[in-house]
């Protein structure tokens, strides 16, 4: 396990910096985060913040054999799973972003999906994810819309500040995506 804990002063540092996307060619699942907090571009690992339940719930869905550490991020590539954001650079808070940045994201993105062609991009923030791709009334769940060939799925926001959705919840969410990309 990680035990770095950046101080106020390089969590402060941290803002606007980036952290290198963790993708290959052939994924079978790409997440697609917001945009780094402080706490991952500090770090330069992503979902790193304590209290963050991605990496939790990655593992209760059954995407890994055991629950990972940010800094393992780059074992997710033995398991067909990636890393990447919308926005790359770290802030505070998602609220920091444009609209802009978001909708330039997603062009930036869907070359990115041209490029490495997963068969999934999973997109956790629901909020972001309306924005960025102009689906307003888009749901949690499977999107109509596909990026080529990349099916698009939305799931919950994993920070802990999004208590709409418990640890159970959101690993049944990100369950859903699983069996449908690793039962194929």
């Amino acid at each position: 396990m990680t035990s770095f804990r950046p101080t106020k002063a390089q969590l402060a540092a941290a803002h606007g910096t980036t952290i290198p996307d963790v993708i290959a060619p052939g994924l079978r699942v790409l997440f697609c985060g917001i945009n780094p907090g402080l706490y991952s571009g500090a770090t330069g690992h992503h979902f790193a913040r304590p209290g963050n339940r991605f990496w939790p719930a990655l593992h209760a869905s059954g995407f890994t054999p055991r629950r990972l550490d940010p800094g393992e991020q780059d074992q997710l590539l033995e398991y067909g799973l990636g890393i990447t954001n919308l926005v790359a650079r770290a802030t505070a808070r998602a609220d920091e972003l444009t609209g802009t940045e978001l909708r330039d994201g997603a062009v930036r993105l869907a070359e990115e999906i041209e490029r490495y062609r997963p068969r999934c991009l999973a997109v956790v923030g629901i909020t972001a994810y309306r924005t960025a791709f102009g689906h307003p009334k888009a749901a949690i769940g499977p999107q109509l819309d596909s990026i080529s060939e990349t099916a698009v799925w939305v799931l919950p926001n994993p920070s802990g500040l999004n208590a709409h959705w418990t640890p159970v919840t959101l690993a049944q969410e990100f369950a859903s995506v699983r069996q449908k990309f690793y039962s194929e």
